[in-house]
């Protein structure tokens, strides 16, 4: 696995930081990080590759395609600002550029699968049919995940995409019924195993601490020694 697409059921839900831990529980190899899309972020404002690379160390390649000032869909915002849209197999070149000499390149998608990069209603999806890569679903932990995640596994799998697993992007210190349930029943909703929790709060924490706690929170798959799930 040498090109690996995070994508999320919804926005707000703990990708750049699922990506950061990935990226951290990675030290060993050559990481490279690619948005294609920053959405909501002036010129020189620090994105979402600057925050991985700041949580993950300094084995961190961090590469963004494209800045859009407005907080919105890619596709919206890079018409609203009169700029071009990030092409699919813009997408795809980048990652093989990166994964030509990175051992890992994570590609972060903006919002869900399907949010769109341009008004031709492109998506992450298809920048992941180019690469054939595998797809991580960061899930939040609480009630409605399993509906959205079931959503998300069931549009990966009618465009014959591998779902990797999935991950809880933001578990709560003190959860409740439903989250506690979701870890148990989300895998089976996503038909793809749970291959991490991340505790709420993990991006606040120092980026030493952020690195030294970031294979607990991850299995094996995503370089971490959390039992699979």
């Amino acid at each position: 696995m040498s090109v690996l697409v995070v994508t999320g059921t919804g926005t707000e839900i703990g990708k750049t930081i699922v990506t950061a831990a990935v990226a951290a529980a990675s030290a060993h190899r050559r990481v490279a990080v690619l948005k294609p899309a920053q959405t909501g972020l002036a010129p020189g404002e620090p994105g979402d590759v600057a925050e991985v690379a700041r949580l993950a160390g300094a084995h961190v390649t961090a590469v963004e395609l494209a800045r859009f000032p407005e907080p919105l869909a890619p596709a919206t915002a890079a018409r609203r600002a009169g700029m071009d849209p990030v092409r699919p197999y813009e997408v795809a070149e980048a990652a093989e550029k990166l994964a030509a000499d990175h051992d890992l390149v994570l590609v972060e998608g903006a919002g869900g699968l399907l949010v769109r990069f341009d008004d031709e209603g492109a998506t992450l999806a298809d920048a992941a049919r180019l690469l054939a890569a595998p797809v991580l679903v960061v899930a939040p932990a609480g009630l409605g995940t399993l509906n959205s995640t079931a959503l998300t596994a069931e549009a990966l799998r009618a465009r014959e995409l591998d779902c990797l697993g999935v991950v809880i992007g933001s578990m709560p210190a003190e959860p409740d019924l439903a989250a506690r349930c979701n870890v148990a029943d989300l895998p089976v909703a996503a038909g793809a195993p749970l291959l991490g929790v991340v505790p709420e709060g993990a991006g606040s924490l120092a980026p030493a601490d952020f690195r030294a706690r970031a294979a607990s929170w991850l299995s094996a798959p995503l370089g971490g020694d959390r039992p699979l799930g």
